[in-house]
């Protein structure tokens, strides 16, 4: 395991892409397979996320970026939190649940009034602390971006 160094939150950058999608796909390799709507976010993030409204960011530790995360602008003031990975290297140093706090007060300084999330429920621990962060279960729709999605939560911002 990488040493534990301070871990810095950064907005986008172009040469951290391929971080970006790097990580991304390791992480659903691991537990499911990369579906088309991954590869469109992954592979295009500038026009698919950050020109469309959205936002990356990056847990870098030192050099290495240790973990990402997107907010993917749904409507206005509501934005879907995806995309989260972190460094299998960085795992077990609360990367995420940095990257978490971050986003949540991240969207309140925006004046969000929402953010929702797809995941499934074999992920017991990332489904867990989003309830630790205070996100409820809400149906799912019959047309949930992916495939893998069993599970739809929200965090109502305001």
């Amino acid at each position: 395991m990488t040493a534990k160094k301070p871990i810095e939150i950064i907005s986008f950058n172009p040469k951290y892409a391929k971080d970006f999608a790097d990580l991304n796909v390791a992480w659903l390799e691991k537990y499911f397979v990369v579906e088309p709507h991954d590869v469109e976010l992954l592979e295009r993030c500038e026009e698919t996320i950050i020109k469309k409204g959205g936002h990356i960011f990056f847990a870098k530790s030192g050099p290495e970026i240790a973990g990402t995360f997107s907010l993917i602008k749904k409507q206005e003031r509501i934005y879907e939190l995806g995309k989260m990975a972190v460094s299998p290297n960085f795992q077990g140093q609360r990367i995420g649940q940095q990257l978490m706090s971050f986003c949540i007060d991240f969207a309140k300084d925006q004046q969000w009034t929402k953010i929702i999330l797809y995941s499934n429920t074999i992920l017991v621990n990332a489904i867990h602390i989003y309830k630790k962060f205070g996100f409820i279960e809400v149906d799912l729709e019959k047309d949930s971006p992916y495939l893998r999605s069993n599970i739809k939560m929200e965090l109502i911002l305001k």
